[in-house]
């Protein structure tokens, strides 16, 4: 009995040594792969792959899209009524303004922009209409333009509050 005990440990121990060895090996290998310089991108190997940059390489020579305002607080209104508003921008950067898609998250918020470039320098506007046609309560719509600026991303935002008409209220309260 003693000896199947002592066998059993002493598997035990060459099973554990085995894994520790085999675990310990990957890591070099790792740590191998990593330290190896012919497979990081550089001059010498153009065959590397070359990482995507997250920023891109020119950061200052782009449009630039300057609004007057990036809130536009409508009150309080009524449900059932609708919300004009022109946000107006100007291009502070040194290259044309594109603006490639301004879009809300939701369909009661609809934005109209210009679709030809804006030059350096010059102005330009974006109309967004909302439609309160079954809102309630508290209300912040963002409108997301899409552009060849960086941030490629920019946001502004219609804001306000819905009340509910007295007949839908009461129509609620039945």
């Amino acid at each position: 009995m003693k000896n199947v005990v002592l066998f059993c440990l002493l598997a035990l121990a060459v099973g554990f040594t085995a894994c520790k060895s085999d675990t310990a090996n990957k890591a070099e290998e790792t740590v191998t792969t990593l330290n190896d310089k012919s497979t990081l991108p550089n001059a010498n190997n153009p065959q590397a792959a070359t990482p995507t940059p997250a920023i891109p390489a020119d950061t200052v020579n782009v449009a630039k899209i300057t609004f007057t305002e990036q809130v536009y607080d409508y009150g309080t209104i009524k449900a059932g009524e609708q919300v004009e508003h022109t946000f107006k921008f100007t291009n502070t950067g040194v290259a044309p303004l594109i603006i490639e898609t301004a879009k809300s998250t939701c369909g009661c918020t609809v934005p109209q922009y210009p679709k030809e470039p804006i030059a350096p320098g010059e102005a330009g506007e974006i109309a967004v209409k909302f439609n309160s046609k079954g809102k309630s309560g508290r209300q912040r719509k963002p409108v997301n333009i899409t552009a060849n600026t960086w941030p490629k991303l920019t946001t502004v935002h219609i804001d306000g509050t819905v009340e509910k008409v007295e007949e839908e209220a009461t129509a609620t309260n039945k």
